[in-house]
C-alpha cells in the first residue's frame, strides 16, 4: 500500500467518529498550550532579567582592581605593562583604563562636588550612554565634560540662601550645557583654603579653570534610572595632559606617591575594564586574573547563578504543561484502542486480501500522529493567543514592561519542538492499539459482529 493510500485513509477514518476525533484533539490542544505557555512564561522572564542586567552593565566585562594586601607587601599596579599583558590573553577583546578623581564645580554662588571618571574615548561606545544635549566626550581638542543626568542634584548655594535639591526639591538654576562651569581641581588646597601654615601664612585658594561642555546625559523615563547619572566623564587622554599642566611636579590626586611624597613618572590607573569576547569566557579569564593577585568583579558570575535559578523555573513549568499532555496521551490511546474494537472485521478483512502487517500498524500510528498534528497547530494557536494576552495584561500593570519584551516569550524553536512533540506523543501513545491491531487473527476478525 502506498504512503498517500494510507495518509488518505487514516484522515478519512478519524472524520467518520467526529466527535470523539474533537475531544481527543482538544485534549492535545489543552497539553501543547500548556507546555508552550508554560515554558514561554520561564523564557520571557529570563530574557527579561538578562536585559535588565545589561542595562546595568556589559555581561562580558571584567573590572580589575588594584589587590588588597598589606601595607608591607608590594603593591600590583594597574598600569600600561598589565593592559599589554591582558591585552595578550586569548577571547580579551580589549582593554580600557579608569581614573577616578574628584573636583569642585562652581558657577556664580552655587557649587557642586563632581565624580569624575576619566576613559579612552573608544570606551564610550560600549556603555551605551543615550546623550540629552551634544556628544560623548574625546571628539575635542581639549578637556571638556560629559554630565550625567542626576550631577546638577549635586549643586547648591554656597552662600546660603535658596539650600540644596534635597532641602528645597528644586534643581539650582544651572545650564550645564551653556552656562561657564568652573572646575576646581585641587581639592587639598581647596578644603585647606584660608588656614594658616607652618609660618603662620593664610594658605590661599587654588585656581579654577573653566571646562567647557561637550554634552549632557538624556533624562531616562519615569521610573527608570541611570547607572551613569551622578558621574562626569571626560577623555582619559585629555584630562591627564591637563593634569600636568595643573600639577606639574606635585603630586597629582588621586596617585600613588613614594616613600618621600613625590610623585611617580608613571600614570597608575584606578580601576580596567577587560572586555571579553564572549560570556563563556568570562569567568576563566576572571579566574586567572585572581590567581595572578588583583581583586576582579564581573556581572558573568551571579548571571550564571541566575540563569540555573531560571532553568530550574523553567523546568518546573514545563513540567506542569506536560502534565496535561500526558493527560491528553492518555486520551489518544483510549481514542486508537477504541478504533480497534471498532473496526476488528475491517483489520481481518485487510489482513485476508494479503495487507502487509506493517501497512496496518502505520495506519493506526498515522491517525494517532494527525490527532497530534492537529491538536498541536491548534495548540501552538492557542499558545501565541494566550502570550498575546498575558503581555498586554502585565504591559498595562506596568508602565516599566512597555521598555522590555514580555514575560510571555514565543521562540521558533520551541514552535517546531512543540509540533513535534505533540506529534510523537500522538504516535507514542497509538503504537500499542497498532500493535494489537497486527496481531489480531484474521479469522477471529472477520467472524466480529
Amino acid at each position: 500500500m502506498k504512503f498517500l493510500d494510507l495518509l488518505r485513509m487514516s484522515s478519512s477514518n478519524l472524520w467518520k467518529r467526529k466527535v470523539r476525533t474533537i475531544l481527543t484533539v482538544l485534549g492535545v490542544v489543552i497539553g501543547v498550550a500548556s507546555i508552550v505557555v508554560m515554558i514561554s512564561l520561564g523564557l520571557g522572564l529570563s530574557r527579561s532579567l538578562m536585559e535588565q542586567y545589561e542595562s546595568y552593565g556589559s555581561l562580558t566585562q571584567i573590572e580589575v582592581n588594584e589587590p588588597w594586601g598589606d601595607s608591607s607587601e608590594e603593591v600590583k599596579r594597574l598600569d600600561q605593562a598589565l593592559i599589554d599583558e591582558i591585552l595578550a590573553i586569548e577571547h580579551v577583546e580589549s582593554v580600557y583604563p579608569v581614573l577616578d578623581t574628584q573636583a569642585m564645580a562652581k558657577y556664580g554662588s552655587y557649587q557642586g562636588y563632581l565624580q569624575i571618571q576619566a576613559i579612552p574615548k573608544e570606551a564610550f561606545a560600549d556603555m551605551n550612554i543615550e546623550v540629552g544635549q551634544g556628544q560623548l566626550p574625546g571628539n575635542d581638542d581639549q578637556l571638556k565634560f560629559f554630565y550625567g543626568c542626576e550631577v546638577l542634584r549635586n549643586f547648591y548655594n554656597s552662600k546660603g540662601s535658596g539650600g540644596s535639591y534635597w532641602e528645597t526639591g528644586t534643581l539650582p538654576d544651572i545650564d550645564l550645557m551653556n552656562d561657564p562651569i568652573f572646575v576646581i581641581f585641587d581639592m587639598d588646597a581647596y578644603y585647606n583654603s584660608g588656614s594658616t601654615d607652618e609660618n603662620g601664612q593664610v594658605k590661599k585658594p587654588p585656581k579654577k579653570y573653566l571646562i567647557e561642555t561637550c554634552g549632557v546625559e538624556k533624562e531616562p523615563g519615569e521610573d527608570q534610572w541611570s547607572q551613569y547619572g551622578w558621574y562626569t566623564f571626560c577623555d582619559i587622554d585629555q584630562l591627564m595632559v591637563e593634569f600636568k599642566k595643573i600639577f606639574k611636579n606635585k603630586p597629582i590626586p588621586g596617585q600613588p606617591t613614594t616613600k618621600t611624597g613625590k610623585p611617580y613618572k608613571e600614570i597608575f590607573y584606578n580601576r580596567l575594564l577587560v572586555n571579553v569576547d564572549s560570556m563563556d569566557h568570562v569567568v576563566e579569564i576572571q579566574n586567572y586574573l585572581k590567581d595572578s593577585g588583583y581583586n576582579t568583579y564581573s556581572q558573568a558570575e551571579w548571571v550564571e547563578s541566575e540563569q540555573k535559578t531560571m532553568g530550574y523555573i523553567q523546568a518546573v513549568l514545563g513540567g506542569i504543561g506536560a502534565v496535561s499532555l500526558f493527560v491528553a496521551a492518555i486520551g489518544i490511546t483510549n481514542t486508537m484502542m477504541m478504533s480497534i474494537y471498532e473496526r476488528t472485521k475491517e483489520i481481518g478483512v485487510m489482513k485476508v486480501l494479503g495487507c502487509d502487517l506493517r501497512n496496518i500498524r502505520s495506519l493506526f500510528l498515522m491517525e494517532a500522529g494527525f490527532i497530534g498534528f492537529i491538536g498541536g497547530v491548534i495548540g501552538l494557536i492557542l499558545s501565541f493567543i494566550l502570550s498575546a494576552i498575558v503581555n498586554h495584561v502585565a504591559a498595562t500593570m506596568s508602565q516599566n514592561m512597555t521598555d522590555m519584551s514580555g514575560i510571555s516569550y514565543i521562540p521558533i524553536w520551541l514552535v517546531l519542538l512543540s509540533l513535534v512533540f505533540a506529534i510523537l506523543v500522538g504516535m507514542v501513545a497509538g503504537f500499542f492499539p497498532a500493535r494489537r491491531a497486527m496481531k489480531l487473527s484474521p479469522l477471529a476478525a472477520i467472524r466480529t459482529e
